[in-house]
């Protein structure tokens, strides 16, 4: 089982949706149904801070039906107080390890109710199997988008799960070119500051090559050395 999906059904609160996308977001998921979603507009959600796109191209559905048709395994999150629950109950800290029983690669559907009501039974019976969230028996439901997010969080734990969106960027390391370009600036600079005149250039040029060799300076940094040297030479008569 290598990709989700989520369902809210019938979902009244417009940010409670977009928090529900930002959690999705936060855990790399992307796949959002919304089964007959409650008016006003509900893709203009101010709570879906940087996953815009996710509610953009979230698959909207008449019914639940609609929404699993494409999907292999579903699940039905909802608290066990009051339920007559027939299917596999399956708890959150198990949710992994059983997915990964199932024997067909496929789509898992992960389905919540909307925030006053929960899923109705008939919803409940739709979905292959029960996911169970535990609390204390006192306060036995959990707020829409606080169990998206913990749910997504669990997901995110597999050990082949792959992110499909990835924050920040990775950092980039000088290449030799980039490197000899910032040397030749620096010793410029020795030139005009008089510094190490003593030493030939070759010789100034190979002590930066054994310094550079012994930093792991990124991209970034060796960029802000460079332009500093040759502010500074820029100064100098």
């Amino acid at each position: 089982m290598n990709s989700f999906c989520i369902i809210l059904v019938r979902p009244r609160d417009p940010n409670n949706i977009g928090a529900c996308a930002r959690a999705m977001g936060n855990f790399g998921l992307s796949d959002l149904r919304v089964v007959d979603p409650y008016p006003p507009i509900w893709r203009e959600a101010v709570s879906a801070v940087g996953v815009s796109d996710i509610l953009q191209e979230a698959k909207k559905c008449d019914t639940l039906s609609e929404a699993l048709a494409d999907t292999h395994f579903s699940l039905a999150a909802t608290a066990l107080k009051n339920r007559d629950i027939k299917q596999e109950i399956i708890s959150l800290p198990h949710l992994n390890e059983r997915l990964m029983q199932q024997p067909v690669e496929g789509r898992a559907a992960l389905v919540f109710g909307n925030e006053k009501s929960g899923l109705a039974n008939e919803d409940i019976e739709r979905c292959s199997a029960v996911l169970h969230i535990p609390t204390v028996a006192k306060q036995p439901s959990i707020n829409l988008a606080q169990a998206v997010i913990l749910t997504c969080y669990e997901l995110s734990r597999r050990p082949d799960f792959k992110s499909l969106r990835r924050g920040g960027t990775e950092t980039k390391f000088p290449t030799d070119a980039q490197k000899e370009i910032f040397i030749a600036a620096a010793d410029i600079l020795f030139e005009k500051s008089g510094f190490k005149t003593d030493f030939s250039s070759a010789q100034r040029k190979n002590i930066l090559r054994l310094m550079l060799a012994r930093q792991e300076l990124s991209c970034e940094q060796l960029f802000f050395l460079k332009k500093w040297a040759e502010k500074l030479a820029e100064k100098l008569p």
